[in-house]
């Protein structure tokens, strides 16, 4: 089935990478839709790049100090 895109914009962009990668439109706009979906397989959602992380946070040991009103105001000064 074919594809018509009536966005100016899109035809530059696909004219463009068509010049610098040396390929037909059609080529160029698969190459670019190819290379999205693989980024978008390949990324890593923000829970599994902040779990080193968190993990790193959860071995350090328990001050046993609450984090509440009073201590935040103790360390700026507010009293």
């Amino acid at each position: 089935m074919p594809l018509n895109i009536r966005d100016d914009r899109v035809n530059q962009l696909a004219t463009k990478l068509a010049a610098r990668k040396h390929l037909n439109k059609t080529d160029a706009v698969k190459l670019a839709l190819e290379n999205e979906l693989s980024r978008a397989d390949e990324a890593v959602p923000l829970w599994g790049r902040l779990k080193p992380l968190l993990d790193k946070v959860a071995t350090y040991p328990d001050t046993g100090l609450a984090a509440d009103k009073a201590y935040f105001d103790d360390l700026s000064g507010d009293y």
